[in-house]
């Protein structure tokens, strides 16, 4: 169960719109990741302006990364993400779990 600190720092890393553009881009890689340059090319953003992003996501637990080669590569920390989710739902409805469940879109 993650404290409510971590979700705290989570949700304020999250809470700008080209982080959450990137935790967002990550998720949908899955485990594999991306590189920080395909990441920086897909959203269109300066790699000087991705590793400021990137540092308070990974400072928030939210990604990790993995060097290969000349290459880094991000990924979305999962585990972090669905303690979070799950922080936040855990008295959802009183408990009632049948009632409301995440959405999907």
């Amino acid at each position: 169960m993650m404290k409510p600190a971590q979700v705290v720092k989570a949700l304020a890393a999250l809470a700008q719109p080209t982080r959450l553009a990137i935790f967002r881009l990550l998720v949908a890689c899955g485990p594999e990741g991306m590189a920080a340059g395909q990441v920086a090319d897909k959203l269109k953003v300066s790699p000087a302006t991705m590793s400021f992003h990137f540092k308070t996501l990974s400072h928030a637990g939210l990604i990790e990364s993995r060097q290969e080669g000349r290459f880094v590569y991000y990924t979305a920390n999962f585990a972090v993400m669905n303690g979070m989710v799950a922080y936040l739902t855990e008295n959802c409805c009183g408990g009632n779990h049948d009632v409301c469940k995440p959405a999907r879109q």
